[in-house]
């Protein structure tokens, strides 16, 4: 209990630097709206009055009245630094003076319009980089923000507005600041608009043809309440991370479904979906790699391909390796705050429930305050049920012919040397063998030469001789702890060298993803990067790789290849187009254009798409794997990142 109770040191040091940028900086506070005329420059007003009447050294920095009356009161009250005069192009421009702002250095400074362009010969260009100055230097300020002044949300708010907002700020600001939403319904906002008190009436009439519609309005509404519900929700993550708690917080509902090898896995993909839009859910797929499952490549490919529908239906999908499945899922539900586990109602004999009972009790046994959902997906017992192929047989019935044979050998060996050497001596080399098949890295042959090891001692070695009668009861006792020392070196023997290919395929994931992260960094020019991305995934995949890029028209040409350079089709152009327009993956194993013999995977990079990536594997099934198509993603991740910065270094 002590050892759960006891905070993790790591988290304790994130929680103290962070308090001591907190103490070392200013506070900054933003009143955030979703347009003009809502009361964001009141209200800040009206907070800072009240903390100008508990003793806070409080100044206005700049505030815009807009004319309107009722602000212009509570402005008279508060101390207001004069505005800094620039002339500029035959014009005389006021902006807000930074330098006597930091030479006043007061408690608590009053900016208004946060993203506001600045004059061209102020020190900073934005507004916002004033503030963080501010900040800087340890004064506290109050700010205010429309919503569409975010430069996450820029494209959105040019499709509902259909005007280009040009004075954007980084979504960072907002992390470290408190946000207090001024929110006003559409109606009242358009009766102030038609009333005059946000505009005069010449500019009401023209905005309420433009940016003043009520849908405008609604949709912007919603995006203030979305901002400020995702920044509660950050506070509350960060919360949980310096108090290292592993209780889960149910502040908003996050599914997490556990994806297996079964066709009932599709199914329980497509009930999540549902059920997360029922609950306005937040929600992820899960498959742990256990070696211990053994899965055949069907199953692998089964696994991948439920993955990849969980991800098209909109689903975050992990992979995770662990030996014990359970403890994974727990523990991935906890570290990403899961409310809800969905899982699949897995029918199977009684008998093998009974020593530590099916997965869904399991789970239900340690979720704690976590919710689980069990679904019916009635094909997956019957997944797992059918009889292995000719191939997988033929390889199963080698290994415990190796294993006879392994007895056998030991039997013989311990024959000769029976007359010279003591019975302990003999155990031992039967638990030799045990060891060499235990490197084969499977449970059954294991398990037979254990049993097979047992009796061949007693038949040839224990009197009577050529009996399986045990007369003294030490050698049963003998043979009872052999039995469990040769199962649990077995066990032991078969999860190492589990584990060494685990730590294998991780290590060589890691050194490829390095590998080309160097080639791309040590070299300039497109040319030379896109022909070393393309060589590398070729190799690392087994792949024949083509790189696809748009011009500044959105042209679409092929500019190398590996092992060469190829010249596309007609339907693959249309193909990789539609990837490019659409931004999502297309061709070979997913859902658009399957039929293809290439995948087609768009080079997103931060702020547009670049071109395309045409693959097309060698060997189809090893290339569609979970841990293989990350892999790859992380390549075309890379890939696009390189394109673009070459870009904007030209």
């Amino acid at each position: 209990m002590e050892e759960q109770q006891r905070r993790n040191p790591e988290a304790l040091l994130a929680q103290i630097k962070a308090e001591e940028r907190k103490d070392e900086g200013g506070k900054l506070k933003i009143f955030l709206g979703a347009a003009p005329g809502v009361g964001k420059t009141y209200a800040m007003l009206q907070e800072a009055v009240l903390r100008k009447n508990q003793g806070i050294d409080v100044v206005i920095g700049l505030i815009e009245t807009h004319g309107r009356q009722e602000t212009g009161k509570l402005v008279g009250g508060l101390e207001l630094l004069p505005k800094q005069n620039i002339a500029y192009k035959g014009q005389t421009l006021q902006e807000f003076d930074l330098d006597a702002a930091i030479n006043r250095k007061p408690g608590l400074i009053l900016v208004d319009e946060m993203a506001h362009t600045n004059a061209p010969t102020c020190r900073h260009a934005k507004r916002w980089q004033d503030i963080q100055e501010l900040l800087n230097r340890g004064i506290d300020v109050f700010t205010t923000l429309n919503v569409q002044h975010l430069e996450s949300l820029n494209d959105v708010i040019q499709q509902i507005i259909g005007v280009k907002v040009r004075e954007t700020l980084p979504d960072s600001m907002l992390e470290e600041a408190e946000i207090e939403l001024v929110d006003l319904p559409p109606d009242d906002l358009l009766q102030r608009l038609a009333e005059g008190k946000i505009y005069f009436k010449e500019q009401a009439k023209l905005a309420i043809t433009n940016f003043f519609k009520k849908s405008n309005l609604t949709a912007l509404r919603e995006l203030a309440l979305r901002v400020t519900a995702e920044k509660v929700n950050m506070d509350v993550m960060s919360e949980r991370k310096f108090q290292d708690t592993q209780e889960m917080w149910a502040t908003a509902d996050k599914l997490l479904i556990c994806v297996g090898p079964g066709e009932g896995s599709a199914k329980l993909v497509r009930a999540a979906k549902r059920l997360a839009n029922s609950l306005h859910a937040e929600w992820m797929a899960i498959y742990v790699d256990a070696p211990r499952l053994n899965l055949t490549q069907e199953q692998k490919d089964n696994v991948a391909q439920n993955l990849r529908l969980a991800e098209q239906l909109g689903a975050e999908t992990l992979v995770v390796g662990g030996d014990d499945l359970v403890s994974e899922i727990i523990r991935v539900a906890r570290e990403r705050n899961v409310t809800k586990i969905v899982i699949s109602k897995h029918i199977r004999p009684q008998w093998r429930n009974f020593l530590k009972g099916s997965l869904v009790d399991q789970l239900i046994k340690n979720s704690g305050a976590i919710d689980i959902y069990v679904m019916r997906a009635d094909d997956q017992f019957a997944q797992e049920s059918k009889p292995i192929k000719n191939k997988e047989a033929k390889i199963l019935w080698t290994a415990y012919i190796f294993a006879a044979i392994v007895v056998v050998s030991c039997t013989g060996i311990a024959w000769l040397i029976h007359s010279s050497f003591t019975f302990s001596n003999l155990i031992m080399v039967y638990l030799l063998g045990l060891v060499i098949v235990a490197g084969l890295g499977r449970y059954g042959p294991s398990l037979f030469a254990s049993i097979a090891s047992v009796m061949a001692l007693d038949f040839f070695f224990v009197p009577p001789i050529y009996s399986f009668v045990i007369k003294k009861s030490e050698y049963l006792f003998t043979f009872l702890v052999m039995l469990v020392i040769g199962n649990v070196i077995s066990y032991l023997t078969i999860k190492m060298r589990q584990q060494a290919e685990r730590s294998r395929l991780r290590e060589k994931r890691t050194y490829a993803i390095l590998a080309l992260t160097k080639e791309l960094a040590s070299h300039r020019g497109l040319g030379e990067l896109i022909q070393i991305a393309t060589q590398q995934i070729a190799e690392v995949f087994d792949c024949e790789v083509s790189a696809i890029l748009a011009d500044e028209n959105d042209r679409l040409s092929v500019v190398a290849g590996y092992p060469k350079k190829v010249d596309l089709e007609e339907k693959d152009v249309s193909v990789a187009k539609w990837a490019y327009d659409m931004e999502q993956s297309a061709g070979l194993g997913t859902g658009t254009l399957p039929n293809s013999d290439a995948m087609y995977l768009p080079l997103i990079g931060a702020k547009d798409t670049v071109g395309i990536l045409r693959i097309k594997p060698l060997y189809t099934k090893r290339f569609f794997e979970a841990e293989q198509m990350d892999l790859l993603k992380a390549f075309v991740n890379q890939t696009a990142l390189a394109v673009e910065v070459d870009r904007l270094q030209e």
